[in-house]
């Protein structure tokens, strides 16, 4: 039996607190000093915390291994011959497969236990990312692509039989009638509908709200007040600054927390970053106050441990509590502002598995 001492993040809030595992499990949680003694037991200063999500994944270009070109977004990423979509059909499914098998083992050992990825190349690239994810042992949230325009009937329903919902590179690419035939198939399958949007131009809301989309990714190019319908539509929004920032762009975090817009973090593209929410963290915590605009790191450390499994439907995962969904990690960090700790000190060598904490390891 293990009994970490410092601080909670959870759906409950932050606040200082110890948690009693045994068995990896979660049998107790108080508030400070009101622990009993257990004979034998092991005692660590640090902040539990529910495994952080990655919110936004292109898996499929992790094959990448050279620096990309110094390009535009639509040279970068657009269809069908922007680099991202070469590189695509240059590799064969085997060493893509290997190559995203690798960045989720990376995800896994920094304690991510979940991605949220927008798969290209149709129904076999669902397909060769869910059989590599379970290689992996990570769990994928896939939201696949459409190949065919105009759009066929069976290989949408093909499509959202084996993947979580559809995942678009923006309204503005699809005409109304296939997105209106998308939102319904997700909508009568039970499954999600996403979206870029205002990524590399401001795009009017109405064009990506008027389907009712369950998230939209970037909006970098939004205004406050586009930023201010999008949280009125109750939108969860995934943002990735380090992405946006290769193409000199960034999302208004300080906007996104001052008028409450629902946010997860994500990586991005694989051939551009390491798919590492501790460095999302770090870089959105720096580059904000670089630009004179900080955002609260509590409202950064909700967006990678709360807000996700809030937006999946599955909030148990992320409150820490006897009897609860939640598996936590243990950070070995200071609790004393464990928000900022989080936000800017984290690692994965900080990270210890609650299943390991009868091992004896350094302290930090």
């Amino acid at each position: 039996m293990v009994r970490v001492e410092g601080a909670i993040v959870d759906l409950d809030g932050i606040r200082a607190g110890y948690v009693r595992f045994e068995g990896g499990a979660v049998v107790e949680v108080g508030s400070p000093g009101t622990a009993s003694r257990q004979p034998g037991e092991r005692r660590i200063r640090g902040i539990v915390v529910p495994p952080p999500v990655n919110g936004h994944t292109h898996l499929g270009d992790a094959s990448a291994t050279v620096e990309p070109p110094n390009a535009t977004v639509a040279e970068m990423v657009e269809p069908p011959n922007g680099f991202k979509f070469r590189l695509l059909r240059d590799t064969s499914p085997s060493r893509k497969a290997a190559a995203m098998r690798r960045a989720m083992t990376r995800m896994r050992r920094e304690g991510i236990a979940l991605a949220v990825d927008f798969r290209e190349e149709g129904l076999p690239g669902v397909r060769l990312l869910r059989r590599a994810a379970t290689s992996a042992g990570l769990e994928v949230q896939i939201f696949g692509r459409p190949l065919a325009r105009p759009l066929e009937s069976t290989e949408l329903a093909a499509l959202l039989s084996e993947a979580d919902g559809i995942g678009l590179s923006a309204a503005r690419d699809e005409s109304a009638g296939d997105l209106d035939t998308i939102a319904a198939a997700c909508r009568a399958a039970g499954k999600r509908l996403a979206m870029h949007a205002s990524e590399a131009e401001r795009e009017e809301p109405s064009t990506y709200l008027r389907t009712k989309p369950d998230l939209l990714v970037h909006l970098t190019c939004a205004t406050p007040a586009d930023l201010q319908e999008v949280r009125d539509s109750g939108t969860t929004v995934a943002v990735c600054a380090r992405s946006n920032a290769l193409f000199g762009r960034r999302p208004n975090l300080a906007e996104f927390s001052r008028i409450g817009v629902p946010t997860i973090l994500g990586t991005d593209n694989a051939m551009l970053h390491a798919p590492s929410i501790w460095r999302e963290l770090e870089f959105d915590y720096v580059s904000s106050r670089l630009a004179g605009a900080p955002v609260p790191a509590e409202f950064l450390a909700r967006a990678a441990f709360v807000e996700p499994w809030r937006w999946l439907g599955r909030p148990s995962f992320a409150r820490i509590a006897p009897g609860t969904d939640a598996r936590p990690i243990v950070v070995r960090l200071p609790p004393e502002d464990p928000a900022y700790q989080l936000v800017t000190r984290a690692t994965e060598h900080l990270i210890v598995r609650p299943g390991s904490l009868g091992r004896r390891e350094p302290g930090p």
